[in-house]
């Protein structure tokens, strides 16, 4: 047998023997890929064949958006709790360890960390959903002289108080000099008060009514301040003046005390630099102005605090990456990057707002546990104080850590960052206030 032969004969051979153990033997595949291969799903984008959660192609998400309502809900659940699962990690350094979370994020560890424009944005949000909660907290404390139903609804319950104290004398079966006495003081400033009412029920659309109620108002201001005790000698000359210019109101006479944006006597706002076309826009939008913000500061200003609350997070946003620029400026030399700098304004911020609303929240339980409990009241308004110490300290040392200068040069800059934040946080209240007077 030649050699051709015999590797002829091996070939036979091995086709021979591998033939049944094709036929014989069946590859099994697990469940899930044969589901894959059973189940495929292509790209609704680009109709290629996925492989995974992603598209291999484009990269768009096999996962419709198109879904229940319940599946959207279970979602933002997961998303909730994925963020507080982070939270305990993030929340505590950001108060207490000025720059740490900043260099451990420019560093590369971020994973552990909620990042610096999400934990901006919930603080942000919560802060400024609470914070119209505080103030009215607050304004139910103290009278509110600058809501015009409330004031109304303040003198109505003193003069019920009256009557009921007159009443009180009225039934007694002693006549003496001294219940005499204070049945005719009672009935004198039930009087009075009843005027008070009467005044600010006015419809202040009227210029005689409007500074009647301007006066009035200011008159139950200083008998609410005193309803104590006696007036002092400066209390009573100031009552006394207001008496008197009540009585010219009534008598016909106008008290120039309108509030007005002008800077020619006449009262009008122009400037040379400006067409005359412009002036008399500008002139025009500063009668509206002027006209809204009278109306809102003499009647109920519920509603103008609300507006305003709800301008602040729209501009705080925007004065955000002008902080950024500001810190780009004064550390230059640094070479940092934009974003390194806007890094450090989300954290700055984000700890703003979170010892802001601590100290709210430990203020409010100062005032109410004054009375019952007056030791916690007493911690409670340590610990708001020593929060309050403790921002400029926090931003001192944030500034510090992150930029690494020497303390004098720290303190230099942190002076200037903080004069010119400050103007630039009081532009923001003007326009914030400007935009609230329009917006009711």
């Amino acid at each position: 047998m030649t050699t051709k032969e015999i590797i002829e004969t091996e070939d036979k051979t091995e086709m021979v023997e591998a033939k049944p153990t094709s036929d014989l033997v069946t590859p099994t595949l697990p469940d899930n890929k044969a589901d894959d291969n059973t189940e495929s799903k292509s790209c609704e984008n680009c109709h290629q064949v996925l492989s995974g959660p992603f598209c291999a192609n484009c990269g768009q998400s096999s996962d419709s958006t198109l879904k229940y309502f319940w599946v959207v809900i279970l979602h933002l659940l997961d998303d909730i709790f994925s963020f507080d699962s982070r939270a305990s990690r993030t929340l505590f350094p950001l108060i207490t360890r000025p720059a740490f979370l900043t260099n451990e994020y420019f560093s590369g560890r971020r994973v552990h960390y909620v990042p610096p424009l999400r934990l901006y944005l919930f603080i942000s949000i919560v802060f400024f959903i609470t914070l119209k909660y505080f103030i009215a907290a607050d304004d139910g404390n103290a009278i509110n002289i600058n809501g015009k139903q409330e004031l109304i609804t303040e003198v109505k319950n003193h003069i019920k108080q009256l009557k009921t104290e007159q009443s009180t004398f009225q039934n007694t079966s002693s006549e003496n000099n001294d219940n005499i006495e204070q049945v005719t003081q009672l009935t004198a400033d039930i009087a009075k008060f009843s005027n008070y009412l009467a005044d600010l029920n006015r419809d202040y659309s009227s210029g005689q009514n409007k500074q009647i109620i301007k006066v009035t108002r200011k008159l139950v201001e200083l008998e609410f301040d005193n309803v104590k005790e006696a007036m002092s000698v400066k209390d009573k000359a100031r009552f006394d003046e207001l008496i008197a210019q009540r009585l010219k109101v009534i008598n016909g006479d106008i008290i120039s005390d309108e509030l007005t944006i002008g800077n020619n006597e006449d009262g009008s706002l122009s400037f040379d630099f400006l067409a005359d076309e412009t002036n008399q826009k500008l002139n025009e939008f500063s009668k509206e102005l002027t006209e809204k913000a009278e109306k809102a500061f003499n009647s109920d200003t519920g509603p103008l605090v609300e507006q305003v609350i709800s301008k602040l997070p729209q501009l705080m946003f925007i004065l955000l990456p002008l902080f950024a620029v500001l810190l780009k400026v004064m550390f230059i030399f640094s070479k940092r990057l934009y974003m390194e700098h806007l890094t450090v304004a989300l954290h700055s911020h984000s700890f703003i707002f979170i010892s802001l609303l601590l100290f709210e929240i430990l203020d409010l339980l100062e005032s109410y546990l004054t009375d019952s409990h007056p030791d916690i009241a007493s911690f409670a308004g340590v610990l708001s104080g020593g929060l309050l110490i403790w921002i400029p300290i926090y931003l001192f040392l944030m500034q510090k850590r992150v930029y690494k200068q020497g303390k004098f040069f720290t303190l230099v800059k942190f002076c200037i960052i903080g004069t010119i934040y400050n103007m630039m946080i009081l532009v923001t209240a003007v326009v914030a206030m400007v935009w609230g007077i329009m917006g009711t």
